[in-house]
């Protein structure tokens, strides 16, 4: 038996005719003409409405980017620029960057950040800028490493390290260049160890015991498991020193709120481990 073959609709073409015919018969050609003439101009007009749309949209975006970034300060301005360039270049080492990794960075700033529609409409072009910029990575963090001071240069990478463990996997890689983002920057290794230490911990807590959490402590101040009082006091110190929020303030609120943040992990590292607790 021969195997079954599905039946197709005839779809629309059919009725066209029938229609075109019935124009024919009651009205002649002039009637076709016109309504044929009328089907086109309804389409070009839905088209160029559409077309209208969006450009009027486009506009919209462009004039509340602008209003926004008068309203910016140039290192907070630059800060953003150059933070964006550089998480989407890290994306796209692997030749290009996809839709997933742009979605990775968006939401990284509209979650972590918790950046507003006006902030976001910011960040997108940004990233449009970024994505057809021909600078290489090394480029960006040398001209990052030129215009701002050390503090602003260990958000960056806490920043980096913070989009990096948004996902659910962080390879080898990834980790390997975040080490050598850090040594270009001149981060120093107590101070990445500490960066580092602070994300691993948090990713890696709900597959722990509650017994190694103040191994996880010791990571967070970036120091090796029994390490001395005096060790864990000049920690927090370096630490407390380095992170604190006025240091970078200027950069806007919500990078003041991540050193805050890191504050708080360090603190509470630095409560449990003091005196031996």
């Amino acid at each position: 038996m021969s195997p079954y073959r599905p039946h197709k609709s005839p779809g629309c073409g059919g009725l066209f005719i029938i229609i075109a015919m019935l124009l024919l018969l009651t009205g002649g050609a002039p009637l076709l003409f016109n309504v044929v003439g009328m089907v086109l101009m309804s389409i070009f007009i839905f088209f160029m409405v559409i077309f209208v749309g969006l450009w009027g949209f486009s506009l919209f975006i462009r004039h509340k980017v602008s209003q926004y970034e008068s309203g910016q300060s140039e290192d907070r301005k630059q800060f953003v620029s150059l933070l964006i360039h550089v998480l989407v270049k890290i994306a796209e080492l692997d030749g290009q960057i996809a839709r997933a990794e742009i979605s990775t960075i968006t939401n990284f700033f509209r979650v972590n950040l918790r950046y507003g529609q006006e902030q976001m409409f910011w960040v997108k072009e940004l990233i449009k800028d970024a994505s057809g910029s021909p600078a290489t990575l090394d480029e960006l963090l040398a001209e990052f490493k030129g215009q701002f001071g050390y503090q602003p240069r260990l958000i960056l990478v806490e920043l980096v390290f913070q989009m990096l463990y948004s996902n659910h996997h962080v390879s080898r890689e990834e980790l390997d260049l975040t080490e050598s983002i850090a040594g270009f920057l001149e981060i120093s290794q107590f101070e990445y160890v500490a960066i580092r230490g602070r994300y691993h911990a948090h990713f890696e807590a709900r597959g722990r015991q509650q017994s190694s959490d103040r191994d996880r402590y010791y990571e967070i101040l970036g120091l090796a498991p029994g390490a001395s009082q005096e060790e864990i006091k000049n920690a927090y110190r370096k630490l407390s020193k380095e992170y604190h929020p006025d240091l970078v303030s200027h950069l806007g609120e919500e990078f003041r709120k991540v050193a805050e943040e890191k504050m708080k992990d360090i603190n509470m590292a630095y409560q449990h481990l003091k005196n031996g607790a």
